[in-house]
């Protein structure tokens, strides 16, 4: 028995072996003197280092495994073994490949999600819908369900921003969230959630349905600006004064200009050239930094509102019905009868099965 492998295969081993340069790329890194010293570039380093750990592991064994089953198949179809070795080698054969596709599942299953367990910090916004009073209550059971859920995970929460009504609700929440993998876990939290039961205030027993939005941000490591001389046009001229009054006769002016976003910087302050040059790349690199920084927070608040949508009732991605002590989620049709363990912080369930159906669509998409 030998080991198959598609055209998909073939194109995320060969992805999966650029990752595996560019582990070895970073040891080497790690090793030398002159980063290991200096403190924000070996942090920086390591920290990419251990994200692709799991991946490049993954990959190399495989890839040993299936050394192995080459050398089983050679002892296979070697006429000049006797039977039994060569029927010990068919065996070998059948096990190894069997362990080379399970480990090449978990290799696909790495890499298809290794974009959200890259990230490790979260802000979590929970607001108030339809549903006056009890939708703000509602807002207070959410983020207990996920406070007491982080907490015994051990993940890290980070209280932000609390509009509290005066029936004991909330309008909006805001916290953060810290801890390893923690987008790829909270990261299906976002949408429209439902609540249907009867509130306190609700004199004659009638269900009353609400409702809450929840949004997951994830929040990456600040933007690193590393701005390269060839990323940037350098335009040096001779300083002019009012009324073109040469200031000085040697070209000392500088202007940047910053190829991909066009953002540009003149400096003319100093008489020394090397000066100029020094305060325009200063300027430059604060310039670039704030054009992305204001680049990701649009792209946050565009997430946001595909996330939340309107409020409404009618929009949502989870049902908690206390009367019934049901919550469904309606993204992969599962209802589990344990609501009060769940609005407890027990929703690991709901979360493994939201994160076995992502991983599924991803690997249907390769």
């Amino acid at each position: 028995m030998s080991l198959e492998l598609t055209a998909t295969d073939e194109k995320i081993l060969a992805k999966l072996a650029e990752l595996d340069q560019r582990f070895t790329a970073l040891e080497a890194q790690m090793n030398d003197p002159a980063i290991s010293s200096n403190p924000n570039q070996i942090v920086k380093i390591a920290k990419e280092h251990g994200k692709l750990g799991r991946l490049v592991n993954s990959y190399r064994h495989f890839n040993n495994t299936r050394k192995q089953l080459d050398e089983a198949l050679v002892m296979q179809a070697d006429a000049d073994n006797d039977p039994e070795m060569r029927e010990l080698a068919a065996s070998e054969a059948e096990e190894l490949t069997e362990n080379a596709r399970k480990m090449l599942e978990q290799a696909k299953e790495s890499l298809v999600m290794s974009s959200d367990t890259a990230i490790d910090s979260v802000i979590v916004e929970i607001r108030a819908g339809t549903g006056g009073d009890e939708a703000a209550l509602f807002v207070g059971d959410l983020y207990g369900m996920y406070s007491r859920y982080c907490e015994k995970h051990g993940f890290k929460i980070e209280q932000m921003e609390f509009s509290p009504t005066e029936m004991g609700g909330f309008r909006e929440v805001i916290f953060g969230v810290k801890g390893d993998n923690i987008w790829s876990i909270l990261g299906y939290e976002g949408g429209g959630h439902r609540v249907q039961r009867v509130p306190e205030t609700e004199a004659q027993g009638r269900i009353h349905t609400s409702a809450a939005t929840v949004a997951v941000l994830p929040e990456p490591e600040d933007l690193d600006i590393d701005i390269k001389p060839d990323e940037v046009i350098e335009h040096v001229a001779r300083s002019s004064g009012p009324g073109g009054q040469s200031v000085n006769k040697t070209s000392s002016a500088i202007k940047l200009q910053h190829i991909a976003t066009g953002i540009t910087v003149s400096m003319q302050d100093e008489k020394s050239q090397h000066k100029n040059r020094a305060k325009a790349w200063r300027i430059l690199r604060t310039r670039v930094y704030d054009h992305f920084r204001l680049q990701k927070e649009a792209e946050r608040s565009s997430a946001r509102k595909s996330m939340i949508g309107s409020g409404d009732r009618s929009q949502r991605i989870r049902t908690y019905n206390f009367p019934q002590n049901r919550v469904t989620d309606h993204r992969i049709n599962l209802s589990l009868y344990s609501l009060d363990k769940v609005i407890m912080g027990e929703i690991d369930e709901l979360i493994k099965g939201l994160i076995d159906y992502d991983k599924a669509q991803r690997l249907q998409d390769l």
